[in-house]
């Protein structure tokens, strides 16, 4: 198992060229296709449903404008990708809001790197639920980057947290070509007396053999904590130095309106690794 197309997502924020140079890595390593898109921030639904017309001058301009930031974004992206010597790569504009946009392509691709929301740096282009949609809705992997932090290393010494849910085996099972590069994968377990069942008699042992069994050096943990889980698993991964955290995304669609996890959105807002989800 390994990946074949890693989609990255680029736009004209701070945080887009690090993206960009965390994804081109990754493609490296796995000799992946590197895909950048940078998305115009207009619902493919309007063009479709002829809601837009050319000959508005007010529209045409913005238009342009959206369009133009994209291309600027795209510029980045490839200027990025070529100094780091991604061996293939290419570079697309989709007439799309964010979710949309990137969504669909994620469902050609076996990686999207995206970005943690900024409410600092509001765009366009990007709603501000982007990664909660990405992860709920693409039926891909998602690896978030923070929108702090520098991240010399990705997936040296990554951290689970596991809790034997379907999400968490998703997660698990998706991440694991970059777990196999680890130099030690630390899994942790909190409050596994919750789910005696999923667990079994040794918590943690089923999860570390089928790693191991992977040829992955795996090493478990157990916690019990009466405080907040996600507060946990942060603190945790400073503790241990953690330079990626995979877990379960949960959570569930209303419309547009994403309604996530106590703990999957204490994550996403407050996360200060990288973060790889799947739901």
């Amino acid at each position: 198992m390994s990946y074949k197309t890693i989609l990255v997502h680029v736009d004209e924020s701070s945080r887009s060229d690090l993206r960009v140079r965390i994804a081109s890595e990754l493609a490296k390593n796995e000799d992946a296709h590197l895909i950048g898109t940078a998305v115009t921030g207009v619902s493919r639904f309007i063009y479709q449903d002829g809601n837009i017309s050319a000959s508005d001058p007010n529209l045409a301009i913005h238009l342009k404008f959206l369009r133009e930031r994209a291309e600027k974004a795209i510029l980045g992206f490839k200027t990025v990708a070529t100094e780091s010597g991604v061996n293939s790569y290419e570079s697309m504009i989709s007439n799309d809001e964010a979710g949309g946009g990137i969504g669909l392509l994620a469902r050609y691709s076996d990686l999207v790197v995206l970005g943690q929301t900024n409410r600092d740096e509001p765009s366009p282009s990007v709603l501000s639920d982007f990664p909660e949609y990405i992860v709920m809705n693409s039926g891909r992997p998602a690896l978030i980057i923070p929108y702090a932090g520098d991240f010399t290393s990705i997936a040296k010494r990554p951290l689970i947290s596991w809790d034997a849910s379907r999400e968490s085996t998703r997660a698990v099972t998706d991440a694991i070509p970059l777990l196999k590069r680890a130099d030690l994968v630390q899994v942790a377990l909190f409050n596994p007396s919750a789910k005696p069942d999923a667990h079994g008699e040794q918590p943690g042992a089923d999860i570390a053999l089928f790693l191991a069994r992977h040829g992955i050096k795996v090493e478990v943990s157990v916690h019990k904590t009466s405080t907040d889980i996600g507060n946990a698993i942060l603190s945790l991964s400073h503790d241990l130095d953690s330079d990626m955290l995979v877990m379960g995304g949960y959570g569930h669609s209303r419309f547009r309106e994403m309604i996530m996890g106590g703990v999957t959105r204490t994550i996403l807002e407050s996360m200060t690794i990288p973060v790889f989800m799947s739901h």
